[in-house]
């Protein structure tokens, strides 16, 4: 066999190899560069380089297609032809596919399909690194130790299929955490950001963020548990409403399984869920949040076909102006449902158009209420209302007649975004976040902050 090293070149290949009726072929060429420190100081730095080949065979037969899915990574030319066949055999042993569709057909080719992937590196820190040393040296003499990571990820994915497909998407992921604490470990704040290249993170401006909150905890408050007025950030409501939208399959809730479900059959779709005009939507072409423009599915699931490879996909409002628009299909689902096709696309953003950023809204708070930093070890506990519970981290401050008087303790809450949505009286101004709980999964997100006037703090946390 000719020595193939090019992913345009291996998926090729493959397609070449491939006996079965159909097959789809995705070769994913990751690159990441990394920066972590602790007490103000780099501790360590690399970059990786990684393929993984997925390799997708359908099978027709009697009773319906079948298919199989085969993953490896660090794949070679003289790896191809057992990856084909590993998948093949995986068909051809399987029963009739559910989610069986026709291959997607008739998608324009990417014009850079041929061209060489591209690549992450230790340069794409080249601006930012300098500027956090200058953080370091002013946390250094502020009193305070700074510890965190950045991390920068491309992927360059080329989907090709036996139906002609040739597709190529280039995702650059980045995300910065950022720790400060006072030096007894007795106060931290947290702060992050979501990025695509670095240009846009001012480590200046995240250290002066957190030495703010570090003084705002030298005055410490016990609250015991109840319901309180609560500022929710826009990296808390990300949180929140990723696992919203990770909840809302169309044929889940058409099965009466999920908080989307009408009692005695159906689905919620049409209902108002808020009285603010909240619109939550997904677009591959987001300004600064761009993800796939197609699907790339390596694996079929409950929101996820690999029959649907290279399916177009275009903005999507799941919540327009406070009614509930569209819940999440793949073909296969929404032949079921009889909704429209609306699979998941990369990214979630929450507007409302507010004007005030999170500070003009602790100014505005009359009386008492709670202002977060973060959620964390987010779960389910009642999935027919999304009920969720959670802890706080990182700093919870009482406001008091629009001023910021000290922390409180953290507390373990029980609430539905679903509900949330229903009872928020303020929205903020939308801005890029990013999600603490779910950061290693889903990075782009754009949120306001949330002013909800009866939070649910169900007890007190001891955590940090």
């Amino acid at each position: 066999m000719s020595r193939v090293s090019k992913p345009h070149e291996i998926v090729e290949r493959a397609l070449e190899l491939s006996t079965a009726d159909g097959c789809v072929v995705i070769a994913d060429e990751e690159s990441s560069a990394n920066l972590r420190w602790a007490g103000n100081a780099l501790t360590t730095n690399g970059v990786t380089r990684g393929r993984t080949l997925t390799v997708v065979a359908t099978v027709d037969g009697a009773q319906g297609t079948a298919s199989g899915v085969v993953s490896r990574s660090a794949v070679t030319a003289d790896d191809l032809e057992p990856l084909v066949r590993a998948a093949e055999a995986a068909a051809r042993g399987a029963g009739p596919a559910e989610d069986a569709q026709p291959l997607v057909t008739g998608v324009p080719a990417s014009p850079d399909f041929t061209d060489a992937p591209a690549e992450t590196g230790s340069d794409v820190f080249a601006e930012f690194a300098p500027a956090l040393g200058d953080a370091f040296a002013r946390a250094r003499s502020g009193g305070r130790e700074l510890y965190g990571f950045a991390s920068h990820e491309l992927t360059s994915t080329y989907l090709g299929t036996s139906t002609g497909l040739r597709l190529r998407h280039d995702q650059p992921t980045g995300k910065l955490e950022l720790n400060a604490k006072s030096p007894d470990r007795t106060r931290s704040s947290w702060t992050g950001r979501s990025t695509r290249d670095f240009k846009d993170v001012d480590p200046a401006e995240l250290d002066a963020e957190l030495a703010q909150r570090l003084r705002w905890a030298e005055r410490r408050v016990a609250l015991p548990a109840g319901r309180y007025e609560t500022l929710l950030p826009p990296s808390s409501v990300a949180d929140l409403l990723i696992y919203q939208l990770w909840s809302s399959a169309a044929r889940d809730a058409a099965e009466g399984r999920t908080v989307f479900s009408e009692p005695g059959g159906g689905t919620r779709l049409g209902e108002t869920l808020s009285g603010l005009p909240l619109t939550l939507s997904s677009d591959p072409y987001a300004p600064g949040l761009e993800a796939a423009p197609f699907v790339i599915a390596h694996a079929s699931g409950d929101g996820s076909s690999v029959f649907d490879n290279g399916l177009p996909l275009a903005r999507t409002d799941w919540i327009r102006d406070g009614r509930l628009e569209h819940l999440t299909t793949t073909r296969h689902t929404a032949g079921l449902t009889g909704q429209p096709v609306a699979p998941a696309v990369d990214n979630l953003v929450l507007e409302a158009g507010g004007e005030r950023s999170l500070d003009e809204m602790v100014a505005a708070t009359t009386g008492r209420g709670l202002l977060l930093t973060c959620l964390w070890y987010i779960r389910e506990v009642d999935p027919a209302t999304l009920l969720l519970t959670g802890l706080t981290r990182d700093g919870v401050y009482l406001v008091e007649d629009g001023e910021v008087v000290g922390e409180v303790n953290n507390f373990r809450f029980n609430e539905s975004p679903v509900d949330l949505l229903s009872r928020a009286t303020e929205a903020g101004r939308t801005e890029k976040t990013l999600p603490r709980e779910w950061s290693d999964w889903f990075t782009r997100a754009a949120m306001p902050a949330l002013r909800i006037p009866d939070f649910n703090m169900s007890s007190v946390s001891p955590g940090v």
